[in-house]
């Protein structure tokens, strides 16, 4: 489900005030396009820098994504922007960040060095434990799509995994790094599940195969630690999930990853 993208003016003023009383004097609020689960996604240029807000309303059926967020930021090091406050107020629910300064969205072409910026990160988060904090898993989270409890157990893990490399989530900074951003998917994995599901958005942006994608995900000692068949099944299982959800949510965004995990599953499969 796309979610309706309102403006800073569009919150009670109650709301507005309090978080002004957060950040110090606004001078400039500037609505961000991208990314499709926040009603409000703001930059906010305030007396103390740039700040990033966003939220949903409390009755949103996603709302539990921004308490998801709030929960996992202690836990992302470098691999975020720090959180600054979680703010609930007049129904809505808001987190702040600080604000990525001269970053840009990554490119997912098969010769940019973003690429190689991406591998390091998710080099790293392998190595961060699942914290202790409510956590989606994924042999639950794609349960639905693998019915054999063995082949479904070698998704199960102890590691962070982020999960949602739309490139708009993934920032490269000025001083080169790859700052991973919208933590709501986060989910307790094997290592290998995020440079799997990386090359499906790698090849929903056009710009590589999926033999491409591979010889990206093939830098992270984590992919070497996937059994082939869990990597086949995986593969199938998410072109059924990408097949359902751009049936019931049709567009260009759900098209293109429909379109990548159906070839990515045909290259597992050797077809």
């Amino acid at each position: 489900m796309v979610t309706t993208r309102l403006h800073w003016t569009d919150l009670p003023q109650v709301v507005r005030a309090e978080i002004e009383a957060r950040t110090g004097s606004i001078q400039r609020a500037e609505t961000v396009s991208g990314g499709y689960n926040s009603e409000i996604a703001v930059r906010l240029d305030t007396d103390s820098g740039a700040i990033f807000v966003k939220g949903l309303r409390n009755d949103h059926p996603r709302a539990w994504t921004q308490r998801r967020e709030a929960a996992i930021a202690p836990y992302t090091g470098q691999l975020a922007p720090p959180l600054l406050w979680h703010l609930e107020s007049a129904g809505w629910d808001l987190l702040g960040f600080a604000f990525v300064e001269e970053g840009r969205h990554a490119d997912y072409s098969a010769d940019s060095p973003d690429l190689l910026l991406l591998a390091d990160s998710l080099t790293a988060l392998a190595e961060i434990p699942a914290p202790a904090v409510e956590l989606k898993r994924a042999e639950d989270r794609w349960a639905a799509y693998i019915p054999d409890p063995v082949h479904r157990a070698a998704l199960a893990g102890r590691c962070l995994a982020h999960t949602d490399f739309n490139p708009e989530n993934v920032i490269i900074t000025s001083d080169r790094r790859a700052v991973l951003v919208d933590w709501a998917w986060s989910t307790a994995a094997a290592p290998w599940l995020d440079p799997a599901l990386g090359c499906i958005w790698l090849i929903a942006t056009g710009k590589q195969t999926p033999a491409e994608a591979e010889r990206w995900a093939a830098r992270m000692p984590a992919w070497r630690t996937a059994p082939p068949d869990a990597l086949d099944i995986f593969a199938q299982a998410n072109a059924r999930l990408w097949a359902e959800i751009a049936d019931e949510n049709p567009g260009a965004w759900s098209d293109s990853l429909r379109d990548a995990a159906q070839q990515y599953a045909m290259f597992r499969n050797g077809t």
